[in-house]
């Protein structure tokens, strides 16, 4: 077991606002993104420096290859995963800093995370699994819970929550392990029908998935990555003016995707589009379009206007248009493209297909 470094920072607004958790339903994974920080300097920073820059920033545990430091108590909220009030986990609503413990992994001076230190990382989370009788499934990234780029190196490769989940799952002494990146419902769920042989992989990271048929942010309960998906496909449902695949994960949860061939692939056989579902969905900003919006952002963090581009590729790519500061625009998702680590947004500029730094854009 790593070792466990009791060491609670001092209660202040800032880092320990000693706020007593709702209950702890789930573990949020992060890495510190500080190259060569270890554990105790991470400690230090939320103890003095985070408090004197008063940022509101935090985590229950720090890992490093050589120890745990134990920041906040279990019971007490920290500030390390509700970033622009977004929460798209279902069973961490609506708040994951009031229902989940923030675990955070240190970064080497080469900005990797330490195959010792996922280790330790493990380690802890499996003791922590055990004592808040939680399955390895309730093991999520931040960027599961807000779309942030982190732990980045399991954004780039989301394989690598799986093999975690699998090294607690082991440490545990479970004989199943999670396999899919997408956080799994806390709703029972009949079992797959039988006209239900396709199954469905993201052809893109961050594609959204919801509770049930619709578009809206406040339906969303996760994310998968691209060459991640769902193994059953139940049938085509018509939702607004677009259509979403109703699946089932693993588990036999249900969930709603989008079935735009843009976003998804589909193997096997799939039931044909029932009838219309009575959930509404904006419409795009463009009236004649048949983009379909999913919601809008407003453009943020620009002196004038935003560039929006014709591929999600701002080193190779054509500009089409601007959006000016402040202003919003209906978007059709969000896509990681090239040569950009925040991603794009995926816009609808004049009927057409844009794109804008994600940077510059917060969803409203």
């Amino acid at each position: 077991m790593v070792k466990v470094v009791k060491n609670f920072v001092k209660v202040n607004k800032f880092t320990r606002p000693g706020i007593k958790l709702s209950g702890v339903k789930g573990i949020v994974m992060h890495w510190t993104a500080t190259n060569g920080a270890t554990a105790l300097n991470e400690r230090n920073y939320f103890n003095d420096t985070c408090i004197a820059a008063e940022r509101y920033a935090s985590a229950h545990y720090f890992v490093d290859r050589n120890e745990a430091q134990y920041i906040i108590p279990e019971n007490e909220m920290a500030y390390h995963a509700h970033d622009q009030n977004r929460c798209y986990v279902s069973f961490l609503k609506p708040n994951a800093n009031q229902t989940a413990i923030g675990v955070e992994m240190c970064v080497e001076k080469n900005g990797t995370i330490h195959d010792e230190t996922v280790q330790n990382a493990a380690e802890l989370v499996a003791d922590l699994c055990k004592r808040f009788k939680l399955s390895t499934d309730k093991i999520v990234r931040h960027y599961d819970v807000t779309n942030k780029n982190c732990p980045a190196p399991w954004v780039s490769d989301s394989s690598k929550l799986a093999a975690f989940r699998k090294k607690v799952d082991s440490l545990l002494g479970n004989k199943t392990v999670s396999n899919s990146t997408a956080p799994s419902s806390n709703k029972n769920s009949s079992s797959s029908s039988s006209a239900a042989s396709g199954s469905l992989k993201s052809k893109v990271d961050g594609l959204r998935f919801y509770s049930k048929p619709s578009w809206e942010d406040k339906d969303v309960v996760g994310t998968v990555n691209k060459g991640y998906g769902f193994p059953t496909v139940v049938e085509k449902v018509k939702v607004g003016s677009a259509y979403q695949y109703k699946v089932k994960n693993s588990k036999g949860a249900t969930y709603y995707i989008t079935a735009s061939d843009k976003y998804v692939e589909v193997s096997g056989n799939v039931k044909a589009a029932s009838s219309p579902s009575k959930s509404t969905a904006s419409k795009s900003s463009s009236g004649s379009s048949s983009i379909k919006s999913v919601g809008k952002i407003k453009i943020v963090g620009v002196s004038n206007a935003a560039i929006v581009m014709d591929k999600p590729d701002r080193n190779n790519s054509k500009n089409i248009g601007t959006v000016k500061l402040g202003s919003k625009i209906d978007i059709s998702g969000s896509v990681k493209g090239k040569n950009n680590p925040k991603g794009y947004w995926e816009v609808i500029y004049n009927g057409k297909r844009g794109y804008v730094s994600g940077q510059f854009g917060t969803r409203v």
